[in-house]
């Protein structure tokens, strides 16, 4: 074991990178991920520490970076790394604290240990942080980075692999993932974060349209309150419920009241400012939504989703040409990131470059294997650009594919009102959002369906949707 202490200044700042699978069998990828998870999440509830959210830190994965360049990207002075070593139950943990300046290492330690002592290891891991980086702690900020949400070591191995493989989101990760937490939940049925996770799998298979909202959201909406039922201060419950409160009650009041006691417990929580982002923009309180979408990029600068969603904030409040740059911007990072082609599409369509935007739109098509939401962004492209024959080839092919898989009306909507054919834009609509389907709660703000707003049934359907009194 060795320490390394520099005259060091106070440190403001530290980002956590996912730990390195020593083992002999390279089938720790979970623990690893989850170790710095952990820590993650308690040194967020420090004030005085910026700790980059889990997206940005783990996007260095797999990547040959070093430190200095890591820190630049995250705009940390500090970082800390480590590795991890399991053979049978015996555990190897080496963390170091580097300094971004100079790479120079400002603390190291080794520390060897039975898999069973994992809970007060990681406890002494983050107090060493802790002391190294000169923090000052608040007697609840110790209470709350010491905290255990189980002492069940197989509950929270599997509540680990849960993440794991949630965080893949795809389909079958998805699926392995819920099977992870509920398995969970059986070890420890007092595991609150267990019950998030099952919260937020259900939400992200309603999101990606693999089950219907009538499915999921039920599900989704009984694990969250039983987290809260199990420890009222979980800022995450609150961003599901409020998730739920708003894409399947319809009701944005609910869900920025459950948002905002979210913020209230963890400010740091950059989930919490992306829901309200979306809750604010779908509102049309655009000043205060790019407020809230650039609070979440600061605490997660690396994560696609909120930049593109930045660039969707921006769109709905008319401002094509920051939308567009903030599209472009995420592709240079990630070419084939869908969410920003359909955005970008959307930003040119209102500029009035039609073959740009059906551009955008057919990349995103491609990209996603045909996603029948993305194909009537594609139809609404060409029915606004005057290829009407194109459109409603569309049309057909989506009523089809209804016959086998959920097609939500607010995509035929969408194709509708691109050819003027107000009536049955606003049928559809209608139809959507008793369908409870979420992405109707922008109509107020999209664009594209601008053309409806003084027909007094569309007025009737924002009333029903709350976004207007």
């Amino acid at each position: 074991m060795r320490h390394l202490h520099s005259h060091s200044i106070d440190i403001s700042s530290s980002a956590v990178l996912p730990f390195e699978d020593l083992s002999p069998q390279k089938d720790q990828g979970y623990f690893c991920d989850g170790l710095a998870d952990e820590l993650i999440n308690r040194l967020t509830k420090i004030e005085s520490l910026k700790v980059p959210a889990r997206t940005s830190a783990f996007s260095f994965k797999g990547k040959e970076l070093g430190i200095q360049e890591i820190g630049k990207q995250l705009n940390v002075e500090m970082v800390l790394e480590g590795s991890l070593r399991k053979a049978g139950n015996k555990l190897r943990i080496t963390v170091q604290l580097v300094k971004v300046s100079d790479g120079y290492p400002l603390w190291s330690e080794k520390y060897e240990r039975d898999e069973a002592d994992i809970f007060v290891l990681q406890d002494e891991i983050s107090i060493a942080i802790v002391d190294n980086l000169k923090v000052k702690l608040l007697g609840e900020e110790k209470a709350k980075i010491v905290k255990h949400y189980t002492e069940n070591l197989e509950a929270y191995n599997l509540y680990l692999q849960g993440r794991y493989f949630w965080d893949k989101r795809t389909e079958i990760g998805l699926k392995k993932g819920l099977d992870c937490f509920q398995q969970a939940i059986e070890k420890d049925p007092g595991y609150a974060l267990a019950y998030v996770g099952l919260a937020d799998s259900y939400l992200v298979l309603a999101g990606y349209e693999v089950l219907s909202p009538k499915d999921a959201f039920p599900k989704a909406k009984a694990a969250a309150m039983k987290a809260l039922e199990i420890d009222d201060m979980l800022a995450d419950a609150y961003v599901a419920l409020a998730g739920i409160k708003w894409e399947n009650d319809l009701d944005p009041i609910a869900a920025e009241k459950g948002v905002k006691q979210a913020i209230e417990i963890n400010p740091k929580l950059a989930e919490a400012h992306k829901v309200y982002a979306e809750i604010l923009s779908a509102l049309g309180r655009h000043e205060e939504a790019i407020k809230e979408i650039k609070l979440a990029q600061e605490l997660d600068p690396l994560s696609l989703i909120y930049s593109t969603l930045a660039g969707d904030i921006y769109y709905h409040s008319h401002k094509y040409g920051q939308a567009i740059e903030q599209c472009k911007e995420v592709l240079e990072r990630e070419p084939n990131f869908v969410p920003a082609h359909v955005y970008l599409g959307k930003s040119y369509i209102q500029k009035g470059m039609y073959e740009d935007a059906i551009s955008e739109f057919q990349k995103s098509v491609m990209l996603s294997s045909r996603s029948p939401l993305y194909i009537a962004g594609l139809a609404h492209a060409y029915a606004v650009a005057g290829k009407k024959e194109e459109a409603l080839k569309i049309i057909e092919e989506l009523k089809e594919l209804s016959k086998k898989k959920y097609i939500p009306s607010y995509s035929m909507a969408l194709i509708y009102v691109g050819l003027n054919e107000k009536e049955q834009a606003i049928s559809w609509l209608e139809k959507a959002v008793e369908e409870r389907y979420f992405r109707v709660l922008s109509i107020k703000v999209d664009p594209r369906f601008d053309s409806l707003h003084s027909d007094s049934r569309f007025k009737a359907l924002l009333k029903k949707l709350s976004l207007e009194n």
